[in-house]
């Protein structure tokens, strides 16, 4: 009986090879965009729906330094983003934004956008998509279609998507009346 030969175990020798190294690197790079795309998506915008029946108000803070009340019938989303957006569907909506919290919140009416400036102030949207803006204190910026308007304290107007029109002074027991009324 013959003794059985170790196997002879030869060193493994590399053959590059062109097809190789372009699957290898079709297959990285589509693992990195994959990647990338999950950062890009992951964390999608956070938005709260806030809405008032017939009747009831509502307020809460939207934000550090940011407190929002809705009157009877008004609904509003609110986007977590920086600064916060708030856009108003239907009713009236008052903000009340502390000093520090200067330029945090935009709201769009509409084609309108308004920017604060550390502000107290009321927003109403009318049934015909126009919107009634009240100051109480400081000022907003409004941006329409025709340019970009300054609403100091203790000043209204009438708004649509394209114009200003109605800029007057008030009292301030008209800015927001309904939170007077209850």
């Amino acid at each position: 009986m013959q003794k059985p030969e170790p196997p002879v175990i030869q060193p493994f020798t590399f053959v590059f090879s062109w097809r190789r190294f372009s699957l290898h690197c079709a297959i990285m790079s589509v693992c990195v965009l994959l990647g990338m795309m999950t950062w890009y998506f992951g964390k999608p915008h956070s938005v709260r729906f806030y809405e008032t029946k017939s009747e009831t108000q509502l307020a809460t803070a939207i934000a550090p330094d940011i407190n929002m009340a809705l009157d009877i019938r008004s609904s509003v989303a609110v986007k977590e983003s920086q600064p916060v957006q708030v856009e108003l569907f239907k009713g009236s909506v008052y903000f009340d934004i502390k000093k520090n919290a200067t330029n945090q919140l935009e709201v769009k009416v509409g084609n309108a956008i308004i920017k604060n400036t550390g502000t107290r102030f009321s927003v109403q949207m009318q049934k015909d998509g126009s919107g009634h803006i009240a100051v109480a204190d400081g000022h907003i910026k409004i941006q329409v279609a025709s340019g970009i308007y300054q609403i100091n304290a203790l000043e209204q107007a009438e708004f649509d998507d394209a114009r200003i029109r109605k800029h007057s002074l008030i009292i301030e027991h008209d800015i927001a009346p309904w939170r007077f009324d209850q």
